[in-house]
């Protein structure tokens, strides 16, 4: 099968309900989520790259006493977001090109970097790195190894792609970043494969 990797905001508009009712509000993130805020404090600003509906890791940050800025490219998602915490920062901006003239504590991209493609996710890793303090934590969901697949989102498919682990490595490298955990499929977040880096 062969997927338009620009079809997926379509999806994620068509699905937003969809996909906010099914999402899990059981935290399996927790683990990762503790090792990323190990070195933040409350009050540290946190970007949410591909915050969809805000549940429940924006959800999670607020709850902790974090600043959230929650940025999605689709606005159906954003909506419902919006609606249900009118006072945090969202923002429809694509990954691909946002700029948001500030850095931060801390960028997450939970279920999201994957939907670019390999090139894309080269320039975003540079893009984010330019939005990220010194000492600033990332944290990225990413597939095992080099290569395109797909995923589903209500039943629609939806493009997914991945560099190999030294490729995000070095990458990461190049744009003053260092890896600082990796780990493929793990079985506490439903198979997930999580990515950890910290900027020098």
């Amino acid at each position: 099968m062969t997927l338009d990797p620009d079809n997926t905001r379509a999806v994620y508009d068509r699905q937003a309900r969809t996909y906010d009712e099914q999402r899990s509000r059981v935290l399996f993130e927790a683990r990762w989520l503790a090792r990323f805020t190990a070195s933040l404090k409350p009050g540290d600003h946190v970007l949410d790259l591909g915050c969809g509906t805000g549940e429940p890791i924006a959800r999670w940050f607020m709850a902790e006493g974090f600043t959230v800025t929650g940025v999605d490219f689709s606005d159906a998602m954003l909506a419902i977001a919006q609606s249900r915490w009118p006072d945090c920062d969202w923002r429809q901006a694509d990954m691909r090109d946002f700029e948001l003239n500030q850095t931060f504590d801390g960028i997450i991209a939970w279920n999201s970097f994957f939907h670019l493609t390999a090139d894309e996710q080269t320039s975003c890793i540079a893009r984010m790195s330019r939005h990220l303090r010194p000492g600033g934590m990332l944290m990225l969901t990413v597939g095992p190894s080099a290569g395109e697949e797909h995923g589903t989102v209500g039943g629609e498919a939806v493009y997914h792609a991945s560099l190999s682990p030294a490729g995000y490595a070095t990458c990461l490298e190049e744009n003053g970043m260092i890896m600082t955990g990796f780990l493929a499929k793990d079985p506490e977040t439903q198979s997930h494969t999580v990515l950890m880096a910290r900027k020098i």
